[in-house]
């Protein structure tokens, strides 16, 4: 809690210190991530289907994703120790998606698999552009209880910082976040796939991180640029969040933290493949504040996660590590 309050201003300047080097070497970020795990079903094509169309792909690949899975593993390849919650089904899928978080040294001692649902599965078609569309059947993901939030709540207390989004039963994210704030870790919630949310139940502390899409629902401002973007963060604000980061794509993210709005643009590639993008962006964010940088420095931090995620396809294996991070800055 101390180390988010500093990352984001909230200190007063006769209690806010500066940690040391030496310190924060030795924290090694914790997180938990709070959330879904999919098995990715992705096909190539040139260009989307309209309705009623058939057109052939060019490939097909399976990868492991699901928005929680990909943060835990984007957190975990930025150098946090990460635990992931959920839920997957006794099925070859789910047993694929454990032994991928494992080898990526993600804890998954609190995965649940569900006896009576399958995995959750997400069927993602990729044009050339890079752009994609995306079909999930959330399978055991919308099993998850608040019975099995109760069951790890005890561990939020020696977590940094808790990661949550909205691919498992909305009512259990709320829950959570009420719970967390007992135990103190600050949370960021990043409200995906865009759907109505309570976000008025997030604390001083905590931080929405929405697309331009999700945004607008939340706000009821159609966000087409920056101004508009800047009236749905303050529209945001109203309701209660302080700290709001909007992200959009290619333009990068726009910044609201009670203080200031500011704009952050993105660095320019070439896109490969947009997947798991608004995810890198969260894992990037989320480091990056325990990491004691402040909120714009870690928004730049999270658009360079976000920038290198689309140079390749698939969504965990286009997330990149902490060396090709700093690589990619020099």
């Amino acid at each position: 809690n101390r180390l988010f309050k500093i990352a984001t201003g909230q200190d007063s300047k006769t209690t806010r210190i500066k940690l040391r080097r030496e310190e924060m070497l030795s924290h090694r970020p914790k997180i938990m991530v709070i959330g879904s795990m999919n098995m990715d079903l992705v096909i190539r094509t040139s260009r989307m289907p309209l309705p009623g169309e058939n057109v052939f792909g060019k490939g097909f690949k399976m990868f492991p994703g699901g928005k929680g899975a990909n943060q835990a593993v984007g957190a975990a390849r930025l150098g946090a120790e990460v635990t992931m919650f959920g839920r997957v089904g006794k099925d070859i899928f789910g047993e694929r998606l454990l032994k991928n978080l494992r080898e990526k040294k993600v804890n998954t001692n609190y995965v649940e698999k569900d006896e009576n649902e399958a995995t959750g599965i997400a069927f993602i078609c990729v044009d050339d552009t890079g752009e994609n569309s995306i079909i999930a059947v959330s399978g055991a993901n919308m099993r998850c209880s608040k019975n099995d939030i109760d069951r790890v709540k005890s561990l939020f207390s020696r977590m940094d910082l808790l990661i949550l989004q909205l691919e498992i039963p909305p009512d259990v994210v709320s829950y959570a976040i009420e719970i967390s704030h007992g135990y103190h870790p600050p949370v960021i919630l990043n409200p995906a796939p865009a759907k109505e949310f309570k976000i008025e139940l997030l604390d001083s502390n905590d931080i929405l991180t929405p697309n331009r899409y999700e945004a607008g629902l939340l706000s009821g401002v159609k966000i087409k640029d920056l101004s508009s973007a800047k009236l749905a963060a303050q529209g945001l604000q109203d309701r209660g969040v302080k700290a709001v980061v909007i992200t959009m794509g290619e333009r990068g993210a726009l910044l609201a933290d009670g203080k200031e709005t500011s704009y952050v643009p993105a660095r320019s590639v070439k896109p490969e493949d947009t997947t798991a993008a608004g995810d890198a962006f969260t894992a990037g964010l989320a480091v990056a504040l325990i990491e004691d940088k402040e909120l714009g420095e870690a928004v730049h931090f999270a658009n360079d996660v976000a920038a290198l995620s689309v140079t390749k396809p698939g969504a965990q294996v286009s997330l990149p590590t902490r060396k090709e991070v700093e690589e990619f800055n020099r």
